[in-house]
């Protein structure tokens, strides 16, 4: 086995409380909620009305306005974490070896605002219209590949989709890599853009989603008794994996440890979780397992936690098994209530509030949950931010198919 270490020492996001990891965690510990009503279209003949959008999205120095015929909007959110999280990081293009460095930064949707474009035009007997770069804006890989060409990195690269643990099974999967040898640091994580009449319908059509349109912000309710589904989110979340021997040799700012990967599939259904939660406990043991942590040196739990009737309860069953007695003594943090749920890039954006959480000791709060289901347990949910001592974390993702995914993240020492 490996004995290589992986850290992270650089972070990008774009989310619906932020365009930048600054203002993302400064706004979540805040308490503010992202989720409005949607302005992308008009949703009026929609059930659900409402959504988490980014907004005020200012295009960085580095990007051209010529290029953005090249990007669907999720490509586009990819690159902007991406190019705050290669500054923040400290590198600089033609001081590293561009075969050791890679991308792994899936979507689920990819470019489905392009693909309704280019259905339009064939729906309305218009073939001629169709874009030449239909294709390529609409392919899932094509975020990691505008990241590779922006930074002119020719490591391992390639997009992943496993649903909505993209983002967090990308960073696992690029920290593999690194532990292998395959690349000395990893760009990874997961980028969304879906908010669109396609996606809204279909998960409207199975009842997963929110319909509270009157109070937007109080839509997304994680392990509430009046939960009734989780609400669309877009947004990127992007880390710099390193091998720690690396980061160590040029002098880069360290901000936690990625000591423990795992996943599993539940293998039972198309989007209805395991509901003994069996599949997913596993996943947070092995993962423990390989960052050498007891469930008892756990200080706290980041839950996938949508706001999903049988989601939640999977998970809270998850947990139980996974933790047992120590459980009750363990803070679970939702953030989904305040950015909804973004899918794909999901698990990397709350990924990068587990390290914010780290660095800063504190835990932000969990909005919404404000009368428990008894069918979750007994979870210990903060609803005010509030400093906490911190070493080690679990964040959990787990996407339709069943896919789980748990990453284990300790501050650096």
């Amino acid at each position: 086995m490996s004995t290589r270490r992986v850290v992270i020492t650089g972070m990008g996001a774009v989310t619906p409380l932020g365009n930048c990891v600054e203002s993302f965690w400064h706004h979540l510990c805040a308490g503010h909620c992202g989720i409005e009503k949607i302005t992308h279209f008009d949703a009026t003949p929609y059930q659900v009305q409402i959504a988490a959008e980014v907004r005020q999205l200012e295009l960085p120095s580095a990007i051209e306005a010529t290029q953005l015929k090249r990007f669907a909007r999720f490509a586009l959110l990819g690159l902007i974490a991406a190019l705050e999280a290669w500054q923040h990081a400290g590198l600089e293009r033609g001081t590293l070896d561009p075969y050791q460095i890679g991308v792994l930064v899936g979507s689920s949707h990819g470019g489905e605002e392009s693909l309704i474009e280019g259905l339009a035009h064939i729906l309305a007997n218009e073939p001629g219209k169709v874009s030449p770069r239909l294709i390529p804006r609409m392919l899932s890989n094509m975020a990691a590949m505008q990241i590779a060409r922006q930074f002119d990195l020719h490591g391992p690269s390639y997009g992943l989709n496993t649903a909505c643990a993209t983002g967090a099974q990308a960073i696992g999967e690029a920290a593999e890599m690194i532990k292998r040898g395959d690349a000395v640091a990893m760009l990874c994580g997961g980028t969304e853009a879906c908010i669109t009449p396609l996606t809204l319908v279909g998960d409207q059509a199975a009842r997963a989603l929110s319909t509270r349109n009157g109070e937007p912000q109080k839509a997304c309710r994680p392990f509430d008794l009046h939960r009734d589904g989780f609400v669309l989110g877009e947004g990127a979340g992007i880390l710099v994996l390193e091998d720690y021997e690396h980061a160590l040799a040029r002098g880069a700012s360290i901000y936690a440890e990625l000591s423990g990967y795992s996943t599993t599939i539940d293998a039972s259904h198309e989007t209805r979780p395991d509901l003994s939660g069996t599949h997913l406990a596993q996943a947070m043991k092995r993962a423990m397992s390989k960052s050498d942590v007891s469930a008892r040196e756990v200080d706290a739990i980041f839950a996938h936690a949508t706001g999903t009737v049988q989601g939640d309860r999977a998970e809270a069953m998850a947990l139980t098994h996974a933790f047992g007695q120590a459980l009750p003594a363990i803070p679970v943090v939702a953030i989904k209530a305040a950015v909804g749920h973004t899918l794909g890039a999901s698990g990397a954006i709350q990924a990068i509030a587990a390290i914010q959480s780290l660095r800063t000791q504190t835990l932000p709060p969990t909005l919404n949950s404000e009368q428990a289901d008894p069918a979750c347990g007994s979870l210990k949910i903060l609803a005010e931010a509030c400093p906490y001592p911190l070493h080690t974390i679990i964040s959990n993702a787990a996407g339709f198919g069943g896919h789980n995914v748990s990453l284990v993240l300790t501050s650096p020492s």
